[in-house]
């Protein structure tokens, strides 16, 4: 009865939270049609002040940004020439992704050809670090030198207290 209890407790808490934040100011505001369009753009874009992503600070230099985010979508441009616009009006850091030329090319190409070349490399060793233990493994250890025959009885004396 007491797991019951406390099952049905347990569900009530979640239930209790669930309503909480079904509730909640955030998803009572349903944004239009403008504003997910504005929310998809500012991921794309960061606050050249505070560094972080346009969509998580209210800084007036994000507030310009997202004016000028806001004056771009009303005028009914595209994506690529929102950015276009971006670029121009605040240079190439305002961008969250770098583009992909030049020197910033090492930052898609690097990570991937390191992981293909650290596969590679396993694929590579692996067998024979395999190989090798196998053959250590098949050799037979080399045999000391014979005990003394003091020393092999009082090793079987010993052996023989522990079992």
């Amino acid at each position: 009865m007491r797991q019951l209890i406390g099952v049905r407790g347990a569900l009530g808490a979640v239930a209790a939270i669930a309503a909480c934040l079904a509730l909640s100011p955030p998803a009572l505001a349903a944004p239009q049609s403008g504003d997910h369009a504005l929310l998809g753009l500012e991921s794309q874009f960061m606050c050249l002040s505070c560094h972080e992503p346009l969509e998580l600070v209210s800084s007036p230099q994000a507030q310009q940004e997202k004016g000028t985010l806001k004056r771009l979508l009303a005028q009914g441009d595209d994506t690529s020439q929102i950015r276009a616009a971006m670029v121009a009006d605040y240079g190439k850091l305002v961008l969250a992704a770098p583009p992909a030329s030049g020197f910033n090319l090492l930052l898609y190409v690097l990570p991937p050809a390191l992981l293909v070349a650290g596969i590679g490399g396993l694929l590579y060793t692996l067998p024979k670090w395999r190989a090798r233990s196998r053959a250590a493994a098949a050799t037979p250890l080399a045999a000391g030198p014979p005990l003394a025959p003091g020393e092999a009885k009082r090793l079987d004396d010993e052996l023989a207290r522990f079992t």
